[in-house]
Parts: C-alpha cells; sequence; structure tokens
C-alpha cells in the first residue's frame, strides 16, 4: 500500500511588462503526507532571482466567494511589493535582464522537485486546478513518469456538479493552522516548527496545506463533506438573491 501521497502547488506570474503568454516560476511547494504516522513534510523552492513578476489573487467575502481580483506586482528577490500599472511597459534590455536572471530556473526547478520525489518515493500527487502547473514544471524538464496525477478540482466537480475555489473549499472544512498544528472540521496534524514556518499566506506551501486538509475531509469525511458543502452554496446563493432584490 502507497504510504507517502504529495500535494504540489506553485507560485506563477509574468514579468512586469512584458509578455503576456510568459510565466514565472516564483514558488514551488510539495507537500508530503505521510498516511500511517500523519506525518507532514514540506518541501519549498523560492526564485531569489532579481525579477519583478505580476501576482494575481481573489479578493473574498466571508464565504470564500470571489469579489473581485486583485494584482499586484511582487519582486521575487526581495518580496517587496508595488503597485501594478495595466499601461506599463518594460523596456527591450530591462526585459533581456529579465530572461537572463530567469535562465538557471529551469534546471534548479527539475533537480528540486525530481530529488523532492525521489526522497518520499512519491507516486501520487495531487494537483488543485493544476494543468497549468503540471505544464510549467515539464517545460523545466520534470518528467513525472509513471506518477498518478489528480486534480482535485475535478474530482471534487464531479461529484458535486460545482467548480469550488480553494477559497470556498478552506471556508467548508473551516481550514485554520494555529501555530504548528493545522486544523479541520475533522481533522488534526502537527507540525514540526521548521515545515510551519514555511505556511506562509498566499505562499505556495501555504495552498498545498489547504489542499492536504481539503483531500483529506473530502475522501476521510465525505458525507460531513458534501452536506457542508451543499450548505455554503445555499448561503452564497442567499446573499445574491439579497443583492439582487
Amino acid at each position: 500500500m502507497e504510504n507517502n501521497i504529495a500535494f504540489l502547488e506553485l507560485k506563477y506570474g509574468n514579468i512586469y511588462g512584458g509578455f503576456p503568454n510568459f510565466f514565472a516560476i516564483a514558488e514551488v511547494s510539495l507537500l508530503v503526507f505521510e498516511k500511517r504516522s500523519k506525518k507532514i513534510f514540506t518541501e519549498t523552492w523560492i526564485n531569489k532571482a532579481d525579477v519583478d513578476y505580476v501576482s494575481v489573487y481573489s479578493k473574498t467575502n466571508e464565504l470564500g466567494h470571489t469579489v473581485g481580483r486583485n494584482k499586484v506586482v511582487i519582486n521575487m528577490r526581495t518580496g517587496r511589493t508595488r503597485p501594478f500599472l495595466e499601461e506599463f511597459k518594460v523596456d527591450k534590455r530591462a526585459l533581456q535582464y529579465s530572461f537572463k536572471q530567469l535562465r538557471p530556473v529551469h534546471s534548479r526547478v527539475k533537480r528540486f522537485l525530481l530529488d523532492a520525489l525521489r526522497k518520499y518515493q512519491i507516486q501520487t500527487i495531487i494537483t488543485f486546478d493544476g494543468r497549468r502547473d503540471i505544464f510549467l514544471c515539464e517545460r523545466a524538464g520534470v518528467r513525472f513518469g509513471r506518477a498518478n496525477i489528480i486534480d482535485l478540482q475535478k474530482e471534487l466537480n464531479k461529484e458535486t456538479d460545482y467548480l469550488f475555489s480553494l477559497n470556498k473549499l478552506s471556508v467548508i472544512i473551516n481550514f485554520d493552522m494555529d501555530g504548528s498544528y493545522l486544523r479541520s472540521n475533522n481533522l488534526e496534524y502537527w507540525l514540526h516548527p521548521i515545515a510551519a514556518k514555511q505556511l506562509r499566506p498566499k505562499s505556495a506551501a501555504w495552498d498545498a496545506a489547504r489542499l492536504l486538509m481539503i483531500h483529506n475531509e473530502f475522501y476521510e469525511h465525505r458525507p460531513d463533506f458534501l452536506v457542508k458543502a451543499q450548505q455554503l452554496l445555499n448561503k452564497i446563493q442567499a446573499l445574491k438573491d439579497v443583492e439582487e432584490e
């Protein structure tokens, strides 16, 4: 029986002012869950290139429902942010500098992921709306071989006929991190303090942790999960009805 299961999350975005169809990887996180011991291991790679990229994130209400989208410019090396200006275009020399800075990224992502997959003997990888994540990893040279890649968003869509976001699902399971503990409606896992430090809100590791808890709530406590999912959808619909009135 397979013991380890991995949850893969990437953070990526366009070079600020560059091509809209070119995505630079900013973070890669592989969170490993050991089924027998309930231990959690987190492996994270962070891009330290001197490149400004555009991070897009959802603004949500208390129900996890998206009410808007924000864009912010982040420097990979320093983590500093600045406002996003739609009309900004980077000049050719600066763009070439960014591409030069990003040149080693593919080999580093490939080495990081292959080492981590080998270290934990991973056969099953869970993603969430992960088609582009997998594509970017493969473009970096990662060959997943015989690994079983499961997109949890698609699995949930088959079960509920609704395309849930990670934010809504986090509300459904009542996701919480308290010190070195990950908690949800029915589950609690202890994290080693070194692993816990990697779990910063909006980071790839944070999303991987949310994905772990959603996955385990769904597969281990499915009836409760489905009831709470329907309750959330009812609340969202009720709120829409009030707003329309």
